[in-house]
């Protein structure tokens, strides 16, 4: 009976002793996330974590920061995430949380209705300092004689470092900063028949750190001595025409006034050869010569009558 008694009160005393293990301010414990790590890749900073699996329940997950100001200024107060209290998925994008280049501690917890796990913290502090930069993804083209590149928009922390040059030993290399982004920028007018490289790296000052180099690419101008024919023949033609055209209507206007506007020739017998005083002085001596010559004529006729 005694060793009864002592096996019944040893039994109710480890009940009573798990029950505060298996609950946390008057709510049942879920199992907490494990395997906390930051993914950072061109300041886009990502919390991962191992999921909670409850058959059957749906499990949301809080996350919440502690920067470098709220651990000793504020108290060691914790924040919660913009974007992740509370978030279904097993990763809370964290970008906007992350302000400073300062260690951020972070940390996650899993509920479930009126369960909730205990904070799970990720073991090391992240400072974005650590993120890996990558080149921009860019695209080289031409548009005729001038040398465009077009690069990807990674945020408005990021400057562009762009070098080019004309692909022949010797080579001078140009460097141009650009800070516009998705927007296509002219670097340089080329040669007819060269070609020219360009390759880029980012920058964030921020931070004070740049990515390596892109791979190279390169454009070719082809086929250039085309369009400088067709120009060349362009040109003559626009001269041809200065001088064609004129002429043209020149011809044109000639001919609509011989249409119009006939010019009569008169014949040889009808024009007058001699000044109008001269023809005026021999018509009258015809005619004392006509007038005397027919007086001779009626004296005969006056006799015989």
């Amino acid at each position: 009976m005694v060793l009864e008694e002592i096996l019944t009160r040893l039994t109710m005393w480890f009940f009573y002793a798990l029950i505060p293990c298996l609950l946390l301010d008057g709510v049942a414990v879920l199992p907490a996330p494990q395997n906390l790590s930051v993914h950072s890749t061109n300041m886009k900073h990502l919390l991962m974590w191992s999921p909670v699996f409850v058959p059957g329940e749906l499990i949301h997950y809080f996350v919440e920061y502690q920067g470098e100001y709220e651990s000793l200024y504020m108290s060691h107060i914790w924040i919660p995430s913009s974007w992740c209290s509370p978030t279904k998925s097993p990763e809370c994008d964290i970008t906007d949380d992350i302000t400073a280049t300062v260690p951020y501690s972070l940390r996650v917890r899993a509920t479930q209705s009126s369960e909730t796990s205990a904070w799970s913290t990720l073991k090391h502090p992240f400072n974005r300092n650590s993120t890996i930069l990558n080149p921009p993804v860019m695209e080289v083209t031409k548009d005729g004689f001038h040398l465009v590149i077009k690069l990807e928009d990674l945020g408005p922390q990021f400057e562009f470092l762009v070098a080019y040059w004309r692909r022949e030993p010797g080579a001078k290399e140009h460097v141009k900063v650009v800070r516009s982004r998705g927007i296509p920028v002219h670097l340089e007018t080329m040669q007819p028949g060269a070609a020219y490289c360009v390759k880029v790296r980012t920058f964030v000052k921020a931070i004070g750190r740049h990515s390596p180099f892109s791979q190279a690419e390169c454009v070719k101008v082809q086929g250039e001595t085309l369009p400088l024919a067709l120009a060349l023949f362009a040109f003559v033609g626009f001269m041809l025409i200065l001088v064609v055209v004129p002429i043209s209507i020149w011809k044109m206007g000639r001919l609509l006034r011989h249409s119009c506007c006939p010019v009569v020739v008169l014949p040889d017998t009808l024009k007058i050869t001699n000044s109008p005083q001269k023809l005026i002085s021999c018509r009258r001596e015809e005619v004392e010569a006509c007038a005397t010559a027919m007086l001779s004529s009626e004296e005969p006729f006056r006799t015989w009558i």
